[in-house]
């Protein structure tokens, strides 16, 4: 430490998940790391990224919350986003350069659903040049910005939901709910191929990932705002670390139960006469005092095996 410099306060062992509205012109790297400063929190990651011009949901893990953010990078995903029609760009948003311009042609909504038909259900896609996935251990926009086009293999997505919110030419809005690893650029740039004209999203607003909505969000500036707030004001903002889990079922151990499964130990529904509010698959497991455990597969011949396990902290 410099002489004159004052010491850094020590990192804070935080648990919880933040749902955090992301701006537009920054990464999401970027925003964990300013959440993260703004808890003093130890650990932290994110649940999947969304683009720098991007806004909407960006749920963040703090703490033990971070064993379970896989399942949110797996879920569902929600977008709304603005098509505009007859521009194209290299990057396809409204970050990149523009590379061909057509006539939008004068279409009825009923013309445009027809066209968006053939994007339900299971579709593939060929991922981006700008993009972050990796070829020979180097991102693809490396590439891209360095002019060179590498071929890439479609991939199979699912689009479980694709409505017109409003349709003013040349902006096409539409809600998209989609599986992991859809690109929703490509989706637009796709849709503008379809209609004859090319396209670019002008925005992207993420709504809602899983069973967590944006409604639940707080914006970067109003946690930037309590940074000189205390730990409990800050932490109001906070989920539990089962907030993440909320779409599995739950089981409650008595205390002895409660034990063995921390420990590990595999425990049979039927000789512990434990109550199951369902069939084989997940569960959030509590203990008597309600305090999470972590969560457990219920596997076919009636036992409960546990999966990840949360580290109980003692005051």
């Amino acid at each position: 430490m410099k002489r004159g410099q004052l010491p850094r306060k020590p990192r804070l062992d935080i648990d919880g998940v933040l749902l955090l509205d992301k701006p537009a012109g920054i990464s999401s790297n970027d925003a964990l790391i300013q959440a993260k400063r703004c808890f003093n929190a130890k650990k932290a990651g994110h649940t999947g990224t969304l683009d720098p011009f991007a806004t909407g949901l960006l749920p963040l893990c703090f703490g033990e919350a971070t064993k379970f953010s896989q399942d949110l990078i797996n879920a569902d995903k929600t977008y709304e986003t603005i098509v505009h029609l007859g521009i194209s760009t290299d990057t396809g948003d409204t970050e990149g350069t523009v590379v061909s311009e057509k006539p939008v042609p004068e279409l009825a909504v009923q013309e445009i659903e027809q066209v968006l038909e053939g994007f339900h259900g299971v579709i593939k896609q060929i991922p981006p040049m700008y993009s972050a996935l990796k070829r020979d251990g180097r991102p693809l926009y490396e590439y891209a910005r360095k002019g060179i086009e590498l071929e890439r293999e479609a991939r199979e997505v699912i689009i479980h939901k694709l409505e017109i919110i409003d349709w003013h030419t040349p902006y096409l809005t539409l809600s998209v709910t989609c599986s992991k690893g859809t690109y929703i650029r490509v989706l637009g740039e796709d849709i503008g191929k379809a209609i004859g004209c090319g396209a670019h999203l002008k925005m992207l607003r993420r709504t809602q990932v899983g069973a967590l909505s944006l409604d639940q969000a707080v914006g970067l500036q109003v946690l930037q705002e309590t940074q000189e707030a205390s730990q409990e004001d800050k932490n109001r903002y906070l989920k539990p670390v089962d907030w993440l889990l909320s779409d599995s079922s739950a089981v409650t151990l008595p205390d002895a139960l409660s034990m063995r499964f921390r420990n590990g130990q595999r425990l049979s529904v039927i000789k512990e006469n434990i109550p199951v509010s369902g069939g084989e698959g997940r569960y959030r497991v509590y203990e008597a005092s309600g305090i999470f455990l972590g969560t457990a597969q219920l596997r076919p011949d009636g036992v409960l095996a546990p999966e990840r396990l949360v580290a109980l902290k003692h005051p």
